[in-house]
């Protein structure tokens, strides 16, 4: 493999289609000859995170990582890992399985909300698939981008960042979302 699109932003190019990747804005966490692992920043499901948030006491967003095994829960956390069992991001952020760990960590008030991302399932690519798909120009990489990964996050982040792509991808920011309808 000649390169990892580790912790790379992958911004999805607008087309006709209304699956969960339309207008996504993907972290990719791990890259490696074996195919790749990503989540989705800025898919918000409302409804989950209404329940969530009421059986907590607190508000929760929840995000969809991703379409794939949304029984799975993933955290992005900001600061000093409080679990073993991590992913380092960069230097100051960090993804979890470790669901029993944060959840007594946010109860207790030892991480706030806004230092925590909830995520259920993830975006997986086998190898070479990423690959032929950022070739077939269905995603932009962004090399460098500063991103607050536990921000709340829209649909207006897949717009932002076209427009600070500039050029071509301002036209693409202000399409409408169903492009047919253009």
């Amino acid at each position: 493999m000649d390169y990892s699109y580790k912790g790379k932003i992958l911004i999805s190019t607008p087309d006709i289609s209304t699956d969960i990747f339309s207008r996504s804005v993907v972290l990719i966490v791990e890259h490696d000859e074996n195919g790749a692992f990503g989540i989705i920043l800025n898919k918000k499901e409302d409804t989950v995170s209404q329940s969530i948030s009421e059986v907590f006491g607190f508000p929760v967003d929840i995000y969809e990582g991703g379409p794939v095994e949304h029984n799975k829960i993933f955290f992005i956390v900001k600061g000093t890992p409080v679990t073993e069992l991590y992913i380092s991001i960069d230097e100051q952020y960090y993804l979890t399985e470790d669901s029993e760990t944060i959840i007594e960590e946010m109860v207790n008030n030892r991480l706030g909300t806004e230092e925590v991302k909830v995520f259920s399932g993830y975006s997986g690519w086998t190898a070479k698939q990423l690959e032929g798909e950022i070739q077939k120009k269905f995603w932009t990489v962004v090399e460098v981008y500063n991103l607050e990964y536990t921000a709340p996050s829209t649909h207006h982040l897949w717009k932002n960042i076209m427009q600070n792509l500039g050029g071509e991808f301002l036209i693409w920011a202000n399409a409408p979302e169903n492009i047919s309808m253009n």
